[in-house]
């Protein structure tokens, strides 16, 4: 059952779309009107935005099963028509539809954040919308997949905003004692924590006279005045100079950085009542991942997972998909022995049985031919990589040949990349097109793989969802990693919630396949006693737009 929403001068409009228009009812208290509805029926919602009508339902204890995000589909839509960047909002599409003139987007990545019943710049008949939406998705590559990309990003908003509303367990107390560990006693407002300073003055000392740690411009006038030239300030590019000054700079940069971006001032924004809340962004990055319109949740530094500890009595369940863009690869190929490679448990383990070489070599391989790196062994190894698993192979460099050729590619579920950029063009045309071309290219060829792990992570994401146990919680998630939050005597379902959810959105996406991408999670009481968690490679999907 579909039903639009339509906030209406202090309520709701609700039309049920399945079998005809349907009946016109305004309802008072969409809250509890929500609630008894989805009860009795668990229909799918179908409204403009879910980050500006769910957070005030989930303030009166809403949480639908399903949704229909009109913006967001608005923007997939017009991605895979090659319109990538004209405004997605469902105001937006309602004028595209009536001939009207098109209201530009908000900038940034949150919309106004309206309250729930505040009127539209421009009314939208949602009914009308999703109805043109649903015909544009019959007009898509794949329809069938191109709806479940549909449900899985609408259901990723729902999540969102969940998370963000429950929020983290965080210990403000364990916080505060490890800021004072690190750092020094909170310093008053302005200056810098004592140990802070206490690495500028020898920063000051070592070059002779005082200098800004803060300030690049300084330091690299500094160490020009020592006789050294720098680049820059990078930690990888000061690890290379001989002079006193490096040894204490590169540790003030590593603990200014944890004092800018989680210190006191950050906790007094981002953490209440014991938790931490950040505002996650479905879809933030052009391949599908998320970002965060503050708080830095996808961000969090290592040493912070000592500060996530679960209530007394409660646990937190710990999971991520191993290795899961090489995975991904091996179902979209079709690869028969990189996907047996896939059934395996250690996937890099089981390529290096198959190369004759170490696990290291066979994950260097991997890696390159997904993001097209070439340095180094990356050569001989990708040569290797053509050879035992020419499927796969074929697959990442045609997609590198289409960026290559300023054309669009899909993921597996038909997200589409961004068209090239005039600045692209101009560069094609110029003294440096050969490396424009190239950085297009790697750019392609990764977006198929990422965009599509991202797919599988939303689509797990949004099955766990649905298969936890009252009262655990999704609290966090960051490209391949979930964290559930429960009672400590529903660990077990909660862990089988996860290897299910893994399971089945595997099934999902590719059907019969001998690939497997295992997703055991860890019951702990703080974040940091989990396994050690595998870091997202940074693939140029992540954030190119070329």
């Amino acid at each position: 059952m579909l039903i639009a929403v339509t906030p209406d001068g202090g309520g709701a409009t609700l039309r049920p779309l399945d079998g005809g228009e349907g009946a016109v009812t305004h309802v008072d208290d969409l809250a509890q009107a929500m609630r008894d509805l989805d009860r009795a029926e668990r229909p799918r919602w179908v409204w403009a935005d879910t980050r500006a009508v769910y957070p005030p339902l989930l303030a009166r204890g809403v949480r639908p099963g399903r949704c229909h995000d009109l913006t967001l589909t608005e923007g997939l839509l017009l991605g895979h028509e090659g319109r990538y960047g004209e405004p997605r909002s469902a105001g937006a599409a309602y004028a595209r539809l009536r001939g009207l003139p098109v209201p530009a987007d908000e900038p940034g990545h949150l919309a106004r954040q309206a309250t729930l019943f505040e009127p539209e710049p421009l009314p939208v008949d949602v009914a009308a919308v999703h109805a043109d939406q649903l015909r544009r998705i019959e007009r898509t590559a794949d329809p069938a997949r191109f709806r479940l990309l549909v449900a899985a990003e609408s259901a990723g908003a729902l999540i969102a905003a969940e998370m963000g509303h429950d929020g983290m367990p965080w210990r403000e107390d364990v916080h505060d004692a490890l800021l004072t560990e690190l750092l020094g006693p909170r310093p008053v407002h302005g200056m810098r924590p004592a140990k802070l300073q206490a690495l500028a003055d020898q920063i000051g000392a070592a070059f002779g006279s005082a200098v800004n740690p803060d300030s690049p411009q300084q330091i690299v006038r500094a160490f020009k005045a020592a006789g050294i030239t720098v680049a820059s300030t990078r930690s990888h590019v000061l690890k290379e100079v001989d002079h006193p000054a490096v040894a204490p700079l590169l540790a003030y940069k590593e603990l200014a950085r944890l004092h800018s971006f989680h210190g006191w001032a950050w906790a007094d924004q981002w953490v209440r009542g014991h938790r931490f809340r950040p505002e996650y962004v479905a879809a933030g990055v052009v391949s599908g991942r998320w970002a965060t319109n503050g708080g830095g949740a996808l961000q969090i530094a290592k040493v912070m997972r000592r500060v996530v500890v679960a209530d007394e009595g409660w646990r937190l369940v710990v999971a991520d998909g191993a290795q899961l863009e090489p995975r991904v690869l091996a179902a979209m190929a079709g690869d028969g022995g990189l996907a047996r490679a896939a059934g395996e448990t250690d996937l890099y383990a089981a390529l290096a049985q198959s190369f004759g070489g170490s696990r290291q070599s066979a994950k260097i391989a991997m890696l390159s031919a997904m993001y097209g790196g070439t340095s180094g062994d990356a050569s001989k190894l990708l040569a290797v990589m053509r050879q035992r698993f020419p499927q796969a192979y074929a697959f990442v460099e045609e997609a590198a040949k289409a960026g290559e050729e300023g054309r669009l590619v899909r993921s597996w579920l038909g997200r589409t990349c961004p068209p090239p950029s005039e600045h692209w063009t101009r560069l094609v045309a110029g003294p440096e097109g050969a490396r424009a071309v190239r950085d297009r290219g790697r750019f392609t060829r990764n977006f198929v793989v990422q965009a599509t792990a991202a797919e599988w992570s939303l689509t797990q994401m949004a099955l766990l969802r649905g298969l936890l146990p009252e009262p655990a919680r999704l609290v966090f998630f960051q490209h391949d990693e979930v964290m559930v939050h429960c009672p400590e005597e529903l660990v077990a379902e909660v862990s089988e919630a996860v290897r299910r959810a893994a399971t089945e959105a595997t099934r999902l996406l590719f059907g019969e396949t001998p690939v497997r991408i295992p997703m055991e999670g860890v019951a702990v009481t703080c974040y940091a006693d989990a396994k050690p968690v595998s870091e997202p490679e940074p693939g140029p999907a992540a954030t190119a737009t070329a």
